[in-house]
């Protein structure tokens, strides 16, 4: 950089780091919204009110032309798009305002929707995934508008209502309306780093599909003692299936589908991946039958059972189960097609259930997998401006997670760059109880994304 775009760069910083007690008070009021987007968990007036609050902290930074527009899910999107100079790059900008539900309560050790500061963490939910990604880029723009008085490219804001169900809500929305995502660029904030303080940009993303599986042998449950042995158990029969998907390394066994894929990029240390998904001592990650951590999260499907639905222990009676259902999550990495996936799981189910049981299956999700482009213009920028943000070269990462509307953009804007960011990392623990953000990871990122608008814009020199 010239002494000039030194002196820019740090008074953006400068600004970055004023505006972090509003950006605390914007999280505190984001986080007092139950924005779960499922109205059997939580009201939807609590959705309604977020979509509100976002709208205004847009309007507030200098987003013109804020909307809230319905979706087919009966979610809302808040959207908006203010011009830049002529001839400069167009920029969108992603995050969601909804939230998985809190879980158990007693597993907090503060309450979920009030934004508590302990250990030198911001606590609640949502704090990370995904309104803390939203307070950087709200801080972002307000420290460039500060400092330039303006932002050097078009910028364009989308934040939906209903990312966490995968309703498909949003995608339908934007297709109706692609005039909405126009961008040569997207950053689509709604992953993190690798470790705290360790910039990363993710390049690729599971797909995902769910199935709701139900095994039904009897028309009532049976008695133990005078039937055991002989009658079929529906909740035995759902067990065998479920565990046939998996053998004894890890891999998943989905009858026709591949395993044997390879992760190209930086490897995950097993030894951090222990810590950051919480193993017990003597419990050790699985790596497949000839396969690492890295090519298990990021580049081979991944079949999870996620629910079970049998008698609970509370209500245990000596009786043999009639049905049983379950919900299986299966996940896709880049190069394999997620509904062909699905449908295989589906006749794997079907196949290896026992006892002649029934078997009724429905699909519930569906998300394509998604890998980035790295060669353009918009990555080299980001490249230099999260280095400069964190002090770090930047490395890459897979996503074992899927967030579907990625790969929905990317057909909408084949020509655009997508860049995928944010503020957490292991210590967020987001979707788990005690989910937080650290404040220096938000600070970061908002001038990670700062620097990287005055850099396409042309306000720093490469």
């Amino acid at each position: 950089m010239t002494g000039l775009a030194e002196d820019l760069a740090a008074a953006i910083a400068a600004a970055v780091d004023e505006g972090m007690p509003r950006a605390r008070a914007d999280l505190e009021r984001l986080v007092a919204n139950r924005s779960v987007a499922d109205p059997q968990i939580e009201p939807p007036e609590e959705c309604a009110a977020a979509a509100s609050l976002v709208a205004g902290l847009f309007g507030d930074v200098g987003v013109i032309g804020v909307e809230s527009l319905p979706a087919p899910d009966g979610s809302v999107a808040v959207v908006g798009r203010t011009p830049g100079p002529e001839g400069t790059p167009s920029v969108l900008l992603y995050s969601h305002y909804d939230v998985v539900p809190a879980g158990d309560l007693d597993a907090w050790e503060s309450p979920p929707w009030q934004l508590t500061e302990r250990d030198g963490r911001w606590y609640g939910r949502g704090a990370a995934d995904c309104k803390g990604n939203l307070v950087a880029t709200l801080l972002a723009l307000q420290a460039l508008q500060e400092v330039c008085g303006g932002w050097p490219v078009e910028v364009a804001v989308i934040c939906e209502g209903s990312e966490e169900q995968s309703s498909g809500g949003t995608e339908a929305l934007l297709r109706g309306r692609p005039d909405l995502v126009r961008c040569d660029a997207l950053v689509l904030a709604d992953t993190g780093n690798v470790e705290l303080g360790r910039p990363t940009l993710t390049t690729s993303l599971r797909g995902t599909g769910s199935v709701l599986v139900t095994v039904s042998t009897m028309g009532r449950p049976a008695h133990s003692g005078m039937y055991g042995g002989a009658a079929p158990d529906a909740l035995q029969a759902l067990l065998m299936a479920l565990a046939s998907l998996r053998d004894e390394t890890g891999e998943t066994t989905v009858d026709g589908l591949a395993h044997d894929g390879r992760w190209a990029g930086a490897a995950y240390d097993v030894e951090r991946f222990a810590e950051d998904a919480g193993l017990l001592e003597g419990v050790a990650p699985l790596t497949g039958s000839d396969g690492t951590v890295a090519d298990l999260v990021w580049a081979r499907p991944a079949a999870t059972v996620l629910a079970i639905d049998a008698r609970p222990v509370s209500q245990v009676t000596a009786a043999v189960h009639g049905t049983a259902t379950a919900v299986v999550n299966l996940r896709t990495p880049p190069g394999v097609d997620a509904e062909e996936a699905q449908r295989l799981l589906i006749e794997h189910l079907r196949r290896h259930t026992p006892f002649g049981a029934r078997v009724e299956i429905r699909p519930v999700s569906l998300g394509q997998p998604f890998r980035a482009r790295t060669d353009g213009p918009a990555y080299a920028a980001m490249g230099r401006a999260m280095a400069s943000a964190f002090g770090h070269d930047v490395t890459t990462t897979g996503q074992g997670g899927s967030i579907p509307l990625a790969t929905a953009l990317a057909d909408l804007l084949p020509d655009a760059e997508i860049l995928l960011l944010g503020v957490e990392e292991p210590g967020s623990r987001i979707h788990a109880p005690n989910e937080s953000v650290h404040p220096d990871e938000l600070r970061r990122t908002a001038l990670a994304l700062a620097l990287f608008l005055a850099d396409l814009g042309g306000l720093l020199e490469a």
